[in-house]
């Protein structure tokens, strides 16, 4: 309950604001579907064949109290709090000391790309309180626990399944590997292996859920574009290694992680404080293997390199850099409060290079300048067909998220690149305004901007694409801009058409270079 109060009341003032993107665009219609029809196919939106503990989870909530966002947000508050009680647990049976246990859970707590994910209805965190509950239950030996919990985390979300299997393989390869001095006993053979089949087991569950899919959709795995997506189009080796790159920034730098990472890396330059033990090899080397093993299959797999995807890795990375802390310096306090300070102000400050908004506080930037947006396109033009690009076309259809009363007309395309701009104006839709937004954070200028070659990489494998301004897409579009705000190099805008064009012309030199596309 501890927990469960700090946790709140650092949320408090994001419990009332609307749905965002993934949960605009999935979960909370998916959630909802099943409020209203018990249905486990979400139908309002295109099955992903995501596992529907998440669903079940907040149409409880719902029932319980109501529909709105203030009930799931807290609901996710919840479920924050669980798996910060994890990370105290994991802390207490690795290191017995409950000085490190207290400010990793503190330090996981304030970390953005937690912090920001502890409100958001996503699966991710679903799936990190049940995969930390399981290392903590393996530990400790209680192996029908650590089954049920690695059940519910790949009940929660599919790609929760690495992390058992990888823990399985981990130690089937203990129960065989060649020993220094002697071979295994046969008991100890045994014991590993008795391990590894019980991690296995919670295979069974989510090919159950699957094949319940595949008898409702035809579709095993999603609809085929998702699969495309996610699975067949990111199988390339340089697109894999790019990926890599990336998941290991994510895990050692991304957020000001750097900052406790670099801080472990010079103590270790020093020699220990006589009675402070290290986490035991055996039990850091089980940390490594589901690190990696995770970095490698979101390398693989995942169209969108999604820092969320990583929840359950940033408490083992920073319980390892805690208790180097303690371990190597008398005054460790001091590196727990500079990394305290570190994510505070990753919290309010974006980084300099682009990210996804929700791994910070900028998620709720987005909100506000959608709600903005949307509260003058309702008092104007109430009655418009609305041109705009996704999650803003299911924020003016469905009224359900929060941002209008009553559905709206939309005419939707992909975002805001000038190919999609040119769909735009072929469009048989006729929409009178268009609402314009940064589909990224992509503020000019970034200081770590690694040229065009990594552009082009990253529109190849990593759909990167760059928005025009609201002023150009007016041009284009025969309107003008009426409404325009920006946060924290983010922005929103409204544009007003009287006679949207069917044809553009670039070559009139007032698209900047930059923009034209092959």
């Amino acid at each position: 309950m501890a927990v469960f109060a700090a946790v709140l009341a650092a949320h408090l003032p994001l419990l009332r604001l609307p749905y965002y993107w993934d949960e605009a665009g999935y979960y909370i219609p998916a959630a909802y579907d099943f409020f209203r029809t018990g249905s486990l196919i979400p139908y309002s939106t295109l099955s992903n064949a995501h596992p529907p503990l998440p669903s079940i989870y907040l149409a409880l909530w719902w029932k319980l109290l109501a529909f709105a966002p203030w009930v799931t947000r807290l609901a996710m508050c919840v479920l924050s709090s669980l798996a910060l009680l994890a990370v105290y647990q994991l802390a207490i049976a690795t290191t017995q000391k409950p000085r490190v246990a207290i400010a990793t859970a503190v330090l996981t707590a304030i970390y953005p790309v937690w912090f920001a994910q502890s409100s958001l209805a996503h699966a991710d965190m679903f799936a990190a309180a049940a995969t930390l509950w399981a290392i903590v239950f393996f530990l400790e030996e209680r192996l029908c626990l650590t089954a049920l919990c690695f059940s519910l985390a790949a009940l929660s979300k599919e790609t929760a399944i690495v992390t058992p299997i990888a823990l399985a393989v981990w130690q089937a390869w203990l129960a065989f590997a060649p020993r220094r001095w002697k071979p295994a006993s046969e008991v100890f053979r045994h014991s590993r292996l008795a391990k590894a089949g019980t991690l296995l087991l919670p295979v069974l569950p989510l090919a159950c859920w699957y094949i319940y899919h595949w008898h409702r959709t035809g579709f095993v795995f999603g609809n085929p574009e998702y699969l495309r997506y996610n699975a067949t189009a990111t199988l390339t080796p340089l697109r894999v290694l790019l990926a890599f790159a990336h998941r290991v920034m994510h895990i050692a730098v991304h957020m000001n992680m750097f900052v406790p990472v670099l801080s472990m890396l010079a103590c270790m330059m020093l020699p220990p404080v006589d009675g402070r033990k290290r986490i035991s090899i055996n039990n850091q080397l089980l940390f490594y293997v589901i690190i990696l093993a995770n970095l490698l299959f979101f390398s693989v797999l995942g169209g969108a390199l999604l820092t969320r995807y990583l929840l359950p890795l940033y408490p083992l990375v920073l319980l390892v850099c805690v208790n180097t802390f303690y371990r190597r310096l008398r005054q460790w306090h001091w590196l727990i409060a500079l990394s305290a300070v570190a994510f505070v102000a990753g919290l309010f400050v974006n980084p300099p290079y682009r990210f996804a908004p929700e791994d910070n506080l900028a998620y709720r930037d987005v909100i506000l300048l959608h709600e903005a947006a949307i509260r003058q396109i309702e008092a104007h033009y109430p009655d418009a067909t609305v041109l705009s690009a996704w999650p803003a076309t299911d924020e003016l259809s469905k009224p359900e998220l929060g941002y209008v009363k009553a559905s709206m007309q939309i005419a939707s395309i992909d975002n805001f690149s000038l190919l999609q701009i040119e769909k735009a104006a072929q469009l048989s839709d006729p929409y009178t305004v268009g609402l314009i937004f940064s589909t990224k954070y992509d503020p000019p200028h970034l200081p770590f901007n690694l040229g065009r070659r990594n552009e082009t990489l990253d529109a190849r494998f990593f759909d990167f694409h760059r928005d025009l301004p609201p002023e150009i897409i007016a041009h284009l579009l025969g309107g003008k801009v009426v409404w325009r705000a920006a946060r924290q190099g983010q922005w929103a805008a409204v544009l007003h058409f009287d006679h949207p064009q069917l044809a553009m012309q670039t070559q009139d030199g007032l698209l900047p270079l930059h923009y034209n596309q092959p």
